[in-house]
């Protein structure tokens, strides 16, 4: 369940208005949507897959850095989302950014009984930035990982795994699917 604001706003009005707000909160085509509270399934295996990616990065020795939710990533002049996790190797992120340029992989957990109306939106907005890479969307309850992956000219592969190794090049991470589900 989400509720949308109703004022149109841009990217910069939006992260103003929505600093003072509690929850979460995404801007698609210049309306503010909120996010359904979050369950505990939900936020577990959002900690799990960034503690995933950040043993990755740290054992890859990669200049990355790996950043848990509440990051904003602006797709255009009126969208924005603010995904479960995201890795960078941007070096240019200052302390105080609420914004993060620049992502190379963006993760997305499925929320259980609760429909996100961006849901939709996300691959095409994520793979609309250069950046990006690797799109990873994990379902906790199926104990499945959808990997989207920019493939060359206007491709994006899509892979669903339920086991195995995850390679995520660029940046040369080396995981494994079961990584980013908490043990059962």
């Amino acid at each position: 369940m989400s509720i949308a604001a109703e004022t149109p706003m841009t990217v910069e009005a939006f992260l103003a208005w929505a600093e003072g707000l509690d929850g979460r909160w995404q801007l698609l085509d210049s309306r503010p949507i909120a996010m359904a509270p979050e369950r505990a399934a939900h936020l577990l295996t959002k900690a799990q897959a960034w503690d995933a990616l950040y043993r990755a990065v740290g054992r890859a020795g990669l200049p990355c850095t790996v950043f848990p939710d509440g990051a904003t990533v602006r797709v255009s002049a009126r969208t924005a989302f603010e995904p479960d996790a995201l890795v960078t190797c941007d070096p240019r992120v200052p302390p105080d950014a609420i914004e993060i340029p620049n992502p190379l992989i963006v993760v997305e957990v499925l929320s259980e009984g609760a429909a996100d109306p961006t849901f939709g939106a996300k691959l095409e907005n994520y793979f609309s930035l250069p950046s990006v890479a690797h799109y990873l969307i994990v379902d906790p309850e199926r104990r499945t990982l959808i990997h989207h992956r920019r493939g060359r000219g206007d491709v994006i592969e899509t892979r669903i795994l339920t086991a195995g190794p995850l390679p995520l090049e660029p940046p040369g991470l080396a995981l494994a699917v079961e990584d980013f589900f908490v043990p059962p």
